[in-house]
């Protein structure tokens, strides 16, 4: 589920009438970054078509640069795709969703998109731990400091988010100049704890993220009226007796209740997409299927994420799910 296409196209035609020259829209995919594969999820997206009708043009420069962050935390340098780096004005546009790594996917981790294709997993094999993983996600978007965000969440997904779940109606569309206090904001849209999302924890460890939905000024519909109690939470959320436990035992208590990637292997058709994604290759094919070797696992779920065909789960013990 992507962001939608008339979604994009509003914003763009606000910022010709606030006096954009030009608007240009850039797509980094998780798996091989080139202009044929972006031409293709364009076209399947209806941004080609909203393109020509509105005047805003698709980027198909695959090139990229370093971007030097020296006051990041977990990361001093960040490749990051060319038009993101000579834009005068980034504009942040993101669908809301769960996120089985992360808890969330909406403004703050759709920026992780302005890194280039496949160098997405080298950055999930040098942080595969959730804490720094989402801290990472913190440095990269204090160092691109978008000027507007806006996250789609008329249709969001639920349950195993963002791409095994399914569609909701929520009928929020939200925007602000603070990507965490948007994002904050959509936490509380589908019932999530802040506490929930690696990256606000993060954040408010910096003082970047607020603390709560309270200390914000809302304008427009009200948060309750929008808000969906029973939207399905990805089954890769934390267990949380963890905090109870003794320290030395934590380690190897999250490794057990962790959910793992589990593979269909009647339905898989042997594409290589989720070997191609996995950034500590431990997926290889035999006999024409994917296997997944979980002694090197660091549950990313990039494989989860990249199956074209929505044949790998995400599967917890059996007795945690209860």
């Amino acid at each position: 589920m992507i962001t939608h296409p008339v979604v994009v196209a509003a914003v763009a035609v606000e910022l010709f009438e606030r006096g954009a020259g030009q608007v240009v829209v850039a797509e980094s995919p998780g798996g091989p970054y080139s202009p044929p594969l972006l031409r293709s999820i364009y076209e399947a997206g209806g941004y080609t078509e909203m393109a020509k009708m509105y005047g805003f043009a698709l980027n198909n420069d695959c090139s990229y640069a370093a971007l030097e962050v020296p006051q990041g935390r977990r990361s001093k340098q960040f490749d990051i795709i060319r038009p993101i780096l000579e834009a005068d004005v980034l504009v942040n546009i993101a669908k809301l969703k769960t996120h089985g790594m992360m808890g969330l996917s909406a403004a703050v981790k759709n920026l992780f998109g302005c890194v280039p294709g496949l160098m997405k997993p080298e950055l999930h094999c040098r942080f595969p731990e959730r804490e720094a993983f989402a801290e990472m996600l913190v440095d990269l978007c204090c160092a691109l400091k978008p000027s507007l965000n806006v996250v789609d969440g008329i249709v969001g997904m639920e349950g195993n988010g963002p791409t095994g779940g399914k569609p909701r109606f929520v009928g929020a569309l939200a925007a602000s100049r603070d990507p965490f206090a948007l994002d904050l904001v959509c936490a509380a849209l589908i019932h999530q704890s802040p506490v929930q999302v690696p990256y606000l924890r993060a954040g408010m460890a910096r003082n970047v993220c607020p603390e709560s939905v309270e200390e914000l000024i809302l304008l427009g519909t009200s948060l309750p009226s929008l808000s969906v109690p029973d939207f399905e939470q990805p089954e890769s959320c934390s267990v949380n007796f963890l905090d109870w436990l003794p320290k030395f035992l934590r380690p190897l208590a999250e490794k057990i209740t962790t959910p793992v990637p589990r593979i269909q292997q009647n339905n898989c058709v042997g594409c290589g997409k989720c070997a191609e994604s996995c950034p500590q290759h431990t997926i290889r094919m035999v006999d024409g299927h994917a296997t997944i070797d979980y002694r090197n696992c660091i549950r990313c779920y990039c494989c989860h994420e990249m199956c074209p065909k929505h044949v790998i789960d995400i599967k917890r013990f059996r007795l945690f799910r209860l």
